[in-house]
């Protein structure tokens, strides 16, 4: 999640100081993503000396609200417009870590496996029950991002399935020599689209 443009699209709806931005991104992704108040300072900094926004007068409560730019508006539009490319998103951790314990002496990746797959079914149970929890109209920003988020968790059950059957065939190379059999002889090697078929 971007929060520049998080925080430009809520400022899209009107001028807000910092901790109304932090309150309204929180209820719009229904605090899937919690925001340290730092950040929005911070994030409020870089935009202001971007151009993006401005910073108003302190209230009487000493409150500085903020208000989008033309520029601002412009940025904010791009983004909407422009998908998410896949790398621009951060690396997955959990499909590197799962490589690296394939090649780490001592490393039983299938308790990696099976320890992630329970994390995650947790995870899935706790994201069901939220979004069951209310169906209120008003509350359709944060119920699409939990969809998306149970829609990540069930996609990675699947995946640690699949890394688990992969793990009863893997035979490690040595050397950069084929795989071996059980019964010493090469193992061929059958590319994953040709697996799928069978």
């Amino acid at each position: 999640m971007s929060i520049r443009h998080g925080l430009l699209a809520l400022l899209e709806r009107g001028q807000m100081y910092g901790y109304q931005l932090r309150a309204a991104f929180e209820e719009s992704t229904g605090s899937t993503w919690p925001l340290n108040i730092g950040q929005v300072y911070t994030t409020l900094a870089r935009l202001e000396r971007d151009g993006l926004v401005r910073s108003l007068p302190e209230s009487e409560a000493g409150q500085r609200p903020y208000e989008i730019t033309d520029a601002g508006r412009a940025d904010l539009t791009l983004w909407f417009a422009t998908p998410v490319s896949r790398t621009d998103r951060p690396r997955d951790e959990l499909s590197i870590k799962l490589a690296l314990a394939l090649t780490t002496p001592g490393v039983d990746v299938r308790s990696v496996v099976q320890t992630q797959r329970a994390a995650t079914m947790r995870t899935l149970q706790e994201l069901t029950r939220l979004k069951y929890a209310s169906d209120q109209p008003e509350e359709l920003p944060w119920r699409l991002v939990l969809d998306a988020m149970v829609f990540q968790a069930e996609a990675e059950v699947r995946w640690l399935d699949h890394c688990e059957t992969s793990l009863v065939r893997y035979r490690p190379t040595v050397s950069g020599r084929p795989p071996v059999a059980a019964d010493g002889s090469a193992e061929a090697v059958v590319p994953a689209d040709e697996e799928a078929r069978r």
